[in-house]
């Protein structure tokens, strides 16, 4: 039976409680770290061999050459051919949510711009997109099409020009929504592979994979520790921990509702966090009794009810506004605030990766066909980064041109801040652009 901790802020414990719940470690075992290490240095010295190698030892897939492992554009057209009209249709307006959200994003942040000083000196900003990213889609114990959405329309969007999927397939084993995805999304190339030698493929590049710029995806601890390894080399999104949500209730939800939402991430594993903030203590056990009902009739109630137990948490507040303030403590990776006023307490919510405003949204909805991406921080690290989007396809370069006139005035300023710092060849640069009297 599922009994997430029940907590209360009245409680002389509730802060100690509180942060043992919430507690995860993020320290990867040190035996998968040097086993990464020994696969990453592999791949670099010996390429494609390598990762024919680790594919048959970890995915059981055998073959002869990397040409069996790439996936061309007309095998994804006929994926997307051969799905049933409900799975194209629906494939496609996810796809058109998530391009639409995007394109509003770079139109709001992702432009050049310049402007002029009264001097005439021109300053500004030049906004370009990356070359080519490479975007890691899970395989394995499930099949995530929306991930491919997720993480290739954005750069798309941006205006990447090449795309690079890599995809686990266990046993050969294709899903076809996941390649109707790279299909409907425009990755330009795709590869059957997965794991560490995955990520050191287009980390460093092999004579079949190319050498990406970035690297986007979520992973297992192996995916995880592998990018956290390249990085330097490459540029990568977030190193992900395990799933969360918060939701934050004011009583007016149907119960059932909320208990399926907490359900709704506590079934990707048994580390998954869910969390209910609420000051109605009734409505905290009206929930309880929901997620014991529900329970039993739910495909993943084994992890489910694992996760629910170990790292579950049903915690009774003052106020809203206690729970909204402890919210931002935890600064969840999904936050929904299931309320009847939502806009109201939404400007006292600042950590999040993304928040999800009143009882109709639900947070699957935002997984897969919102728009807004559902690559997001967690393990509370939304207090410092962002959802995956268009920026993190994109790099911006400073634009300067300083006029004759311009130079006369910064060059004294930069020849007395470079004497200062004792680089005088920096100074003399300046000076020798001044107007000799």
């Amino acid at each position: 039976m599922a009994k997430p901790l029940r907590l209360s802020t009245t409680s002389p414990t509730f802060e100690a409680d509180f942060k043992a719940r919430l507690h995860w470690s993020a320290d990867t075992d040190a035996a998968i770290e040097q086993r990464v290490a020994d696969i990453l240095a592999d791949v670099q010295k010996r390429g494609d061999a390598a990762v024919l190698e680790y594919t048959d030892r970890f995915d059981g897939l055998k073959v002869d050459s990397m040409a069996a492992l790439e996936l061309t554009q007309t095998e994804l057209k006929a994926a997307f051919d051969g799905l049933p009209a409900e799975q194209r249709d629906a494939l496609q307006a996810a796809a058109a949510r998530v391009r639409s959200y995007h394109e509003a994003q770079k139109k709001a942040s992702g432009e050049s711009w310049t402007y002029r000083d009264a001097d005439g000196t021109l300053l500004g900003q030049k906004v370009t997109p990356l070359d080519r990213v490479g975007i890691y889609v899970p395989g394995g114990k499930a099949a995530y099409p929306s991930s491919v959405l997720m993480n290739a329309i954005p750069a798309h969007v941006a205006g990447v020009q090449d795309i690079i999927m890599v995809v686990p397939t266990p046993k050969g084993e294709k899903n076809p929504l996941v390649l109707a995805a790279a299909y409907v999304a425009g990755v330009s190339r795709a590869f059957t592979i997965g794991g560490a030698q995955a990520v050191a493929a287009l980390a460093y590049g092999t004579a079949t994979v190319p050498a990406v710029d970035k690297i986007t995806g979520p992973g297992n601890a192996y995916v995880a520790a592998a990018k956290r390894r390249v990085f330097g080399t490459v540029g990568i999104d977030m190193i992900a921990g395990p799933s969360e949500i918060l939701v934050l209730a004011d009583g007016s939800t149907p119960a059932d509702w909320v208990a399926m939402d907490l359900f709704s991430q506590a079934e990707h594993d048994e580390l998954a966090q869910s969390v209910l903030l609420c000051p109605d203590a009734a409505y905290i056990d009206r929930v309880q009794a929901e997620i014991e009902r529900l329970l039993p009739q739910m495909p993943r109630k084994d992890i489910i009810e694992k996760s629910l137990n170990g790292r579950g948490v049903l915690i009774h507040t003052r106020s809203m506004e206690e729970a909204c303030a402890i919210s931002n403590r935890i600064a969840p990776e999904h936050l929904e605030v299931s309320s009847n006023e939502p806009h109201k307490w939404e400007p006292l919510l600042k950590h999040a990766g993304a928040i999800f405003l009143g009882a109709f949204t639900s947070e699957s909805l935002g997984d897969y066909c919102a728009g807004p991406n559902h690559v997001l921080p967690t393990s509370g690290t939304a207090r410092f980064s962002s959802p995956l989007g268009v920026y993190d396809f994109q790099k911006r370069s400073s634009l300067i041109e300083v006029s004759e006139q311009g130079a006369q005035t910064l060059g004294k300023i930069a020849a007395v801040l470079a004497y200062g710092e004792g680089l005088q060849a920096h100074a003399m640069a300046a000076e020798f652009r001044l107007k000799k009297d």
